[in-house]
């Protein structure tokens, strides 16, 4: 399938399995109309497969060690991606970051890394399902950074379209989406 066929595909998908309207409070706080929940398709075979390849394909050239995020929306997102990046033979390693360390066992903010295993001075893309303020992605990035992470790049799935640019920029974090809000909004 062509890059625009799988896109035309998955936007099909998400319309169908993810997007809805009626009020809704969104993570950020903010009332909307609209809402994405992009784990139906994250979770669905197709739908898992095309993020994956529509996320690697935009990822394959910047030379990345790692994927991840903050639980639970990066979750499903950064392990598709890591098992195709195996496939393809450009392997991208996968992590997520707790919203809240576990308060036993390692306490880790940062999951999926083995004993040795670190971030310090390694690129870094964080993914996120939706995007509103940004401050979920944000708060994976700080945590990346702190553990010694470069931070290359915040790529969301669908960005709302309501503050996040401005807030990367602010952080001084490259930012992109593979959909816009008002992409789904026309209808």
């Amino acid at each position: 399938m062509s890059k625009s066929a799988s896109r035309t595909r998955l936007a099909e998908i998400i319309r169908k399995r993810s997007f809805g309207r009626g009020e809704i409070t969104l993570a950020s706080g903010r009332k909307s109309d609209f809402y994405f929940n992009l784990k139906p398709t994250m979770l669905d075979p197709e739908g898992a497969a095309l993020l994956a390849e529509l996320t690697y394909e935009t990822l394959k050239d910047d030379g990345l060690d790692y994927i991840g995020g903050l639980e639970m929306g990066a979750v499903p997102l950064a392990g598709a991606i890591a098992q195709l990046s195996w496939i393809k033979g450009q392997p991208i390693a996968a992590f997520f970051v707790r919203k809240k360390p576990k308060e036993h066992g390692a306490r880790l903010a940062v999951e999926g890394l083995a004993k040795g295993e670190g971030l310090q001075g390694k690129r870094i893309v964080i993914v996120e399902d939706v995007t509103t303020t940004g401050g979920s992605a944000l708060k994976a990035a700080e945590a990346v950074k702190d553990a010694g992470g470069n931070v290359v790049l915040v790529l969301s799935m669908v960005d709302r379209e309501e503050g996040a640019t401005e807030t990367f920029a602010q952080a001084g974090l490259a930012f992109r989406s593979l959909y816009k809000a008002a992409e789904f909004l026309k209808d």
